[in-house]
């Protein structure tokens, strides 16, 4: 069999490589076995192994454990709030309680999903006091403008999912919104450049699963928020911006930047979405039946967003969409965007994962 012409360049540039530092001076030479010691170093900090890709783990109670230290040892600094990446979950984040041993169990109202943000919401209620909460979601795309709710005292809910039960059809969530908050949105995109304009009750998104038309928060909002912050919380206004249909990481990256100092300002920063979303492959969703593939892609994920320069770590994270388990996961870029605004929003910080749950992870960005 022949040598295949790239293996044999590539053995031929190695060999000359390494016969150049070893024909070089002493000093040089001496530096050989440091630089190598450093590359391989800086290699494994920003590349998980094949072991740790593999390593996700289904114990809910551990998971818990983790994530109620990492939300306990965030930075208690009301006058500049983290960003969060969080997983806004489904639907089935209602559903009654399931020991089917799959998706149900992992992304149902028992999961550890679920359990986690029972935790999260309070935990950033306590921790920051927000005066207001902006939040992005997947499902809800705009070409080139942000729109920005401006719903005034009660924001209604869009249900924009279809062939579920009657019972997923009357959920409540009760929230307010706040002109003022809404036209600061506004201001900080006009600020950046970039387009944007107040959409009140009187604009349509969309049709919903009843088949009504209007406006309203979608389920990547009102169902977390219900698990997040109970059936109503009117004491903290919400304001929802749309995402950039582009499904760009540098576009929606640059929508986050846009309203950092939102953050500095009282105003808790979220954005919502998944690191697995492919309705195509149910057995995509949870890590009992995740092929692979899902399973590196995630394990990437997590070691992207916990590169320690910000530099490189946004790098990694915008190669991500590169990834050979991308299109595995995400058919389409919308569940994953999220990811990018929330960064966005948090850039000029240091990131932690705060809920390591396949799938479903919440990332702190701007700590």
């Amino acid at each position: 069999m022949r040598t295949p012409r790239l293996v044999l360049v590539t053995a031929l540039f190695v060999l000359s490589v390494i016969s150049a530092l070893y024909l070089a001076p002493s000093a040089v030479r001496a530096k050989i076995p440091t630089l190598f010691a450093g590359l391989s170093a800086r290699f494994h900090r920003s590349i998980p192994s094949n072991r740790d890709m593999a390593d996700i783990t289904t114990d809910v109670a551990g998971l818990q454990k983790t994530w109620r230290k990492n939300l306990e040892d965030l930075p208690a600094t009301p006058e500049k709030i983290p960003a969060f990446f969080f997983g806004h979950g489904s639907p089935i984040l209602e559903f009654p309680a399931s020991n089917d041993g799959g998706l149900m169990q992992w992304a149902g109202s028992a999961g550890p999903l679920a359990k986690f943000l029972k935790d999260f919401g309070p935990a950033l209620l306590k921790k920051y006091q927000p005066k207001g909460i902006v939040v992005f979601s997947a499902h809800w795309e705009t070409t080139a403008e942000r729109l920005v709710t401006d719903y005034g005292d009660e924001n209604p809910l869009l249900f924009d999912y279809y062939g579920f039960q009657p019972a997923l059809y009357e959920l409540k969530f009760k929230s307010k919104g706040d002109s003022a908050l809404s036209r600061r949105v506004v201001e900080l995109y006009k600020e950046a450049g970039q387009r944007a304009r107040l959409s009140p009750k009187t604009e349509s998104r969309g049709s919903d699963g009843r088949g009504f038309s209007g406006p309203g928060f979608d389920h990547g909002v009102f169902v977390p928020f219900r698990i997040m912050f109970g059936k109503e919380l009117t004491d903290v206004p919400i304001v929802q911006v749309s995402i950039d249909s582009s499904l760009s990481p540098e576009t929606n990256w640059a929508l986050g930047k846009a309203v950092a100092k939102l953050r500095e300002e009282g105003i808790l920063v979220l954005s919502g979405g998944l690191v697995a979303h492919n309705l195509r492959d149910r057995g995509s969703f949870a890590p009992q039946t995740a092929s692979a593939l899902h399973k590196e892609f995630d394990r990437a994920m997590v070691a992207a967003v916990s590169v320690v320069d910000e530099a490189e770590r946004k790098q990694a994270m915008v190669n991500l969409t590169k990834h050979s388990g991308f299109r595995a996961c995400h058919p389409r870029e919308d569940h994953f965007v999220p990811l990018y605004v929330a960064a966005g929003a948090g850039e000029g910080g240091d990131s932690k994962v705060i809920a390591d749950i396949y799938g479903g992870e919440t990332v702190a960005f701007g700590l």
